[in-house]
């Protein structure tokens, strides 16, 4: 704030004001283990929960499945921790903490590439996360047909049924999620890490045949907020993990 300056008759006088200095955040904190949960003091937890386990070593092998009770219908989640172990381990976490617990899934998507249903925001603005960030664990996609104008020979199949993390650039993952309901073609840069069930891509589609909700921001009804506003009611894994 800058100081003010006060005329009282033929006398400047300057008042000046004593502003506190904001205290700086802390600096990141990053656990000892291979994944590397690194917290991200800019970008606060939308909802509270801390860093998840980060053993030595980080499970590698079988499937998890993990109930996502919503207000649209339940799906099964099968998380493989083969291909993302970091992933399914901060996933789970989060799902333990009760992170996900009456969120909702704030974007559909209807584009021609890309179908999908993003969730895991407790913000529901699509700018929330857990308040910490970790590395990519990407694996080869099956490769498609370049579309037409398509010259990269890059693009990928995230098919039907896929569960993959959101992210905002190269290891950015924190807690938001997508569910492919018609296979996408999208860059392979975003970690898969378990399917949906047949009964979770029923509730998948009556959302998605509902369409989006037309605003300014989406006036092509193609990207928004789903008509049918999708809650996670509840998110628990099956068993011990």
């Amino acid at each position: 704030m800058k100081a003010s300056a006060v005329i009282a008759g033929a006398t400047l006088m300057v008042a000046t004001l004593l502003v506190a200095t904001p205290a700086q955040a802390a600096p990141p904190t990053t656990t000892k283990g291979p994944c590397g949960y690194t917290s991200t003091p800019d970008d606060p937890p939308a909802r509270n929960v801390t860093l998840p386990p980060d053993p030595k070593h980080t499970p590698d092998k079988g499937i998890v499945k993990v109930v996502v009770a919503t207000n649209q219908g339940p799906m099964l989640l099968s998380l493989d921790r083969a291909k993302a172990p970091c992933t399914v381990q901060s996933f789970l976490h989060l799902a333990k903490s009760r992170f996900y617990d009456f969120t909702t899934c704030h974007r559909l998507t209807l584009y021609t590439t890309l179908k999908v249903l993003q969730c895991g925001d407790p913000s529901g603005t699509g700018e929330g996360g857990p308040g910490y960030s970790y590395k990519d664990e990407l694996a080869s996609a099956v490769a498609l047909p370049n579309w037409p104008g398509d010259t990269t020979g890059t693009r990928k199949l995230y098919g039907r049924g896929v569960l993959a993390m959101a992210n905002a650039g190269p290891d950015t993952n924190g807690s938001q999620f997508f569910l492919v309901f018609a296979d996408s073609r999208l860059r392979p840069d975003y970690t898969v890490f378990g399917t949906v069930d047949r009964t979770g891509l029923k509730t998948l589609d009556k959302v998605a045949a509902a369409g989006t909700v037309v605003s300014a921001d989406n006036p092509d009804n193609l990207d928004g907020p789903p008509v049918r506003k999708t809650d996670i009611l509840i998110a628990r894994s099956l068993g011990n993990w």
